[in-house]
């Protein structure tokens, strides 16, 4: 079995991550392709279709969730992603039980004798009347029935897990601060969440392990559950495996993959990207070290913003005072400097609509 080393699975990751090129796609069709973008942090997003596609528009992303044709919402991992409508009620049904089982696994003491099918009913009713609710808002309402959890572990349970539900606009607009508004999915989007598949199957399951090898594989099956966080997926790949390939990374782990993605030749070039915080090109794998150093893992799950140089995380960056500021994790050669100075320039400008390019690159 062809064995892919370090190097040539971060091409691509690049690659399949729209890292490698900027891609010519409309903003809804790279969010499709990707599979989402995790979007806690609610500008994050322009920046990760800024460094993926070419002359985006910011507006256009605000556009799709506006519009309805994307949406924010509790998915992968119980984190808020950005996804389009149509995997957002795809989706959502085959997250339930992890949505449950990780809000539990915080609020476990708290929720002890709390019916969760008592307390989703409870909920929808509430939401029923069609005015958006805030997390708070939406536990204080329930609170009379039940006062002991306290109103973080009723919010959490209910807008994370219990009550499929979007993060209204202008939460996540461009340049717009907004607090989260929650109305069900359904009643934002027309239309009800798919149920589970009747008899067994999870055809939802098999979709998702050939949407996840399209943007981030070669992947193995570890990597796979790192990123949507789903136990049950097991028989799902056996379902699809005929349709894979295999290959072996250094450590003698089997990556799968689709048979017709690109692998680059490792090495093809890779330009300088600036990534938001909590990218999923990196976060999207239990073992990250195609991407970043072990010595830098931690970096992105503090929400740290990274710069990939020839295809690693390179630098980390930030915005001060109206300067998007670089700081090295390691030695740059001058062209590299030159190369980071020259994209943070176009990132500055891209933040600032024009009106600022300025860069500050730390030795």
């Amino acid at each position: 079995m062809t064995v892919l080393d370090d190097r040539t699975l971060g091409r691509a990751t690049l690659a399949r991550q729209l890292l490698l090129e900027r891609a010519g796609l409309p903003a809804l069709d790279a969010v499709a392709h990707l599979a989402g973008l995790q979007a806690q942090e609610p500008q994050e997003p322009f920046t990760g279709l800024w460094s993926r596609l070419r002359g985006f528009d910011p507006a256009e992303l605000s556009g799709l969730l506006t519009g309805r044709k994307a949406v924010r919402t509790h998915l992968m991992r119980r984190t808020v992603h950005l996804v389009t409508a149509e995997d957002a009620l795809a989706w959502r049904s085959r997250h339930d039980a992890m949505l449950r089982r990780r809000v539990l696994g915080v609020y476990r003491r708290e929720l002890d004798g709390v019916d969760p099918e008592e307390l989703a009913a409870a909920g929808r009713e509430v939401l029923a009347d069609g005015e958006p609710r805030s997390m708070g808002e939406l536990a204080r309402a329930l609170a009379g029935r039940w006062p002991d959890p306290g109103p973080r572990a009723l919010g959490e349970m209910l807008v994370a897990a219990l009550v499929p539900v979007a993060q209204l606009p202008p939460r996540g607009l461009w340049r717009t601060k907004a607090g989260v508004r929650n109305l069900p999915l359904a009643a934002w989007l027309g239309r009800e969440v798919d149920p589970p598949a009747p008899g067994g199957g999870d055809p939802v399951g098999e979709s998702l392990v050939r949407r996840y090898l399209a943007a981030y594989g070669p992947a193995t099956t570890a990597d796979l559950r790192a990123w949507c966080g789903l136990a049950g997926l097991p028989a799902a790949v056996g379902a699809v495996r005929g349709e894979l390939v295999s290959f072996r990374d250094v450590r003698g782990r089997e990556l799968l993959d689709l048979p017709g993605a690109p692998r680059p030749d490792p090495q093809t070039p890779a330009p300088v990207r600036f990534l938001p915080a909590f990218d999923n090109a990196i976060l999207g794998y239990r073992d990250r070290t195609r991407i970043v150093d072990d010595a830098h893992r931690g970096l992105s799950v503090a929400g740290e913003r990274a710069v990939l140089v020839d295809g690693r995380v390179g630098a980390i960056w930030d915005v001060r005072d109206g300067v998007v500021d670089v700081v090295p994790l390691r030695p740059l050669s001058r062209a590299e400097r030159t190369a980071v100075a020259d994209e943070g320039r176009e990132l500055a400008a891209f933040l600032s609509d024009g009106e600022t390019d300025r860069v500050r690159v730390a030795p």
